[in-house]
């Protein structure tokens, strides 16, 4: 019985000591996510296929989602319009409405760009 009793005690003492350690670390998750607002230069990311690369095209505008809730369900969080093509896998675009974050999705029909701040 005693032993039961200090295995709680125990358990109960790692738990007040990892809670506030535990909330500092989503403490600085939040601080450490980049913003990027209308006018900002950023990279978008694609697979690179053919069916990507005909489906956008220079000066498109796409909307760009977030994923939200535990449902995971997009969320339109701004706009960017495409203005070059950078590599095989990158495109380069600008902010032209909303806020967005970096892992954002722009999409447009069934190509899905993710978003990146420009280097």
């Amino acid at each position: 019985m005693k032993g039961i009793v200090r295995i709680f005690a125990l358990l109960a003492l790692v738990t007040f000591i990892a809670a506030p350690v535990v909330s500092q670390a989503a403490g600085k998750k939040v601080k450490s996510e980049v913003v990027m607002k209308i006018g900002n230069k950023v990279h978008l990311f694609h697979s690179g296929t053919a069916d990507v690369k005909k489906e956008i095209a220079l000066n498109d505008v796409i909307p760009v989602y977030r994923q939200t809730g535990k449902t995971a369900q997009l969320k339109e969080v701004g706009q960017v319009k495409v203005l070059a093509f950078i590599d095989e896998h990158h495109f380069e675009a600008e902010i032209v409405k909303g806020e967005i974050k970096v892992g954002d999705i722009a999409k447009k029909e069934s190509a899905g760009l993710l978003v990146q701040p420009a280097k």
